[in-house]
């Protein structure tokens, strides 16, 4: 469901529009691609090659602010889009421990085998 709310002038508006699975394929198949996400789709080995970078930094660094590691990511990627995938993989891999601070995530290294996947 897609929920759309403001104003047309002086009306309001709150509009609620529903799509099925077949209407988001639809969607998905009509929307560009990003360049970062037309090089991946491309050549999944770019994935794995960035996925192998976002991991090494953070074991040659051994503990990352969340926000550090963004960056880093995005200057490595190109893409705020595709640095967020990585710190969403760095943060589910078992070689990584993730502690929430009050006002960013800390990334610590713990071990020397994240899976490729």
């Amino acid at each position: 469901m897609i929920r759309i709310r403001g104003h047309i002038g002086e009306w309001p508006v709150d509009l609620n529009i529903e799509l099925d699975e077949q209407d988001w394929a639809q969607l998905a198949r009509n929307l560009p691609l990003a360049p970062s996400e037309r090089v991946i789709d491309a050549a999944p080995s770019a994935d794995d090659s960035l996925w192998h970078t976002a991991r090494e930094r953070l074991r040659r660094a051994g503990r990352l602010d969340g926000p550090e590691l963004f960056a880093e990511l995005e200057a490595l990627t190109g893409s705020a889009s595709m640095a967020k995938r990585l710190l969403v993989r760095l943060r589910h891999c078992d070689q990584v421990r993730v502690e929430n601070g009050t006002d960013t995530a800390s990334y610590h290294w713990i071990g020397e085998g994240c899976p490729a996947s």
